[in-house]
């Protein structure tokens, strides 16, 4: 079978690939274009996408017969594919959840206490020359210890975040989910996203992309939080008002951010970057090694699975 893998990969996983397919291994670490895409349709028997590989359904429409029956998707999140448009062209979808949480969450506390603590504009400060020595009120952050965070969905990542919160840090956890959940770890959950909002010193976005989620966090929910507390998204970038953020921010509505995913990535506004107040990563939820690598197995084991007419591990 022939099988089309959209960006570079950690080796075993390309290994793995070339061994048992005829793989084709772009090696731009761009989006596909729409023309790429048509085309791994066209041609290939099975596709690897990844984040911004926006397979939406004038993809498929314009692809004409369609060869590949297989989206085996390199991420967790799934929001760049048009699932419905792609079962009804006969695809099968698949995604890798599970190699990803620990290494989210991970992040997501990188960001809780770089933000609380002003790392960043601390390092800023010292790699420009101006740190002039220790002294008391310098720098002065917010304690995490002991806090109350919020978390909005608690799926694997939000249960593993509110574990990191209460186990590492004392916090007490309050959190929102679209249905009722009892987590393995002391956690309140509440009726509504502004409830929690109004509760947490730290508030959490850990909810699938997505149109049931774009712009979930808005000036809404903003206004509702504390004015020393800080916004935290290792989701989506979408699943954030953008705009309603930065006004939040100008305004002193909250006191600050720590970002990890943008609205319209990679573009990031203007009015963050020049904030000091506002963390932020070039999408480093899952960027180790090790959580790469096991994602793309996770992607093989599904494409092989595939090949051989079974089940798939991981179906969308």
């Amino acid at each position: 079978m022939k099988l089309f893998i959209s960006r570079p990969l950690p080796n075993a996983v390309l290994d793995r690939a070339r061994a048992g397919f005829d793989a084709t291994v772009r090696e731009k670490t761009t989006p596909l274009t729409h023309d790429e895409m048509v085309t791994s349709l066209r041609d290939f028997d099975i596709v690897l996408p990844t984040l911004g590989d926006l397979y939406s359904a004038d993809v498929f429409s314009a692809a004409g017969p369609i060869r590949a029956r297989l989206l085996a998707n390199f991420g967790v999140g799934y929001n760049h594919i048009d699932v419905d448009a792609a079962k009804a062209h006969g695809l099968q979808v698949s995604n890798t959840p599970g190699a990803v949480t620990d290494a989210t969450a991970d992040t997501a506390m990188t960001l809780i206490l770089m933000t609380a603590r002003r790392a960043g504009e601390g390092e800023r400060m010292l790699r420009a020359g101006n740190w002039e020595g220790w002294h008391p009120t310098q720098l002065l952050g917010q304690h995490v210890s002991g806090k109350t965070v919020g978390i909005i969905g608690m799926g694997r990542i939000g249960e593993a975040i509110a574990q990191r919160c209460h186990h590492g840090f004392g916090m007490k956890v309050v959190f929102h989910n679209r249905s009722p959940k009892t987590p393995d770890v002391p956690a309140t959950q509440l009726g509504s996203i502004e409830a929690v909002a109004k509760a947490a010193d730290i508030l959490v976005i850990a909810v699938p992309g997505g149109t049931d989620t774009h712009h979930l966090i808005g000036a809404k929910t903003l206004a509702a939080m504390p004015p020393h507390a800080i916004l935290i998204n290792i989701a989506r970038g979408e699943i954030v008002d953008e705009a309603a953020l930065i006004t939040a921010l100008d305004t002193g509505q909250i006191s600050g951010a720590g970002l990890d995913v943008y609205e319209f990535e990679p573009k990031v506004p203007a009015e963050l970057i020049a904030r000091e107040n506002v963390t932020l990563l070039p999408h480093l939820g899952t960027a180790t090694l090790e959580v790469r690598t096991d994602m793309g197995m996770l992607a093989m084991d599904n494409i092989e699975a595939f090949a051989k007419g079974a089940p798939l591990p991981t179906p969308i």
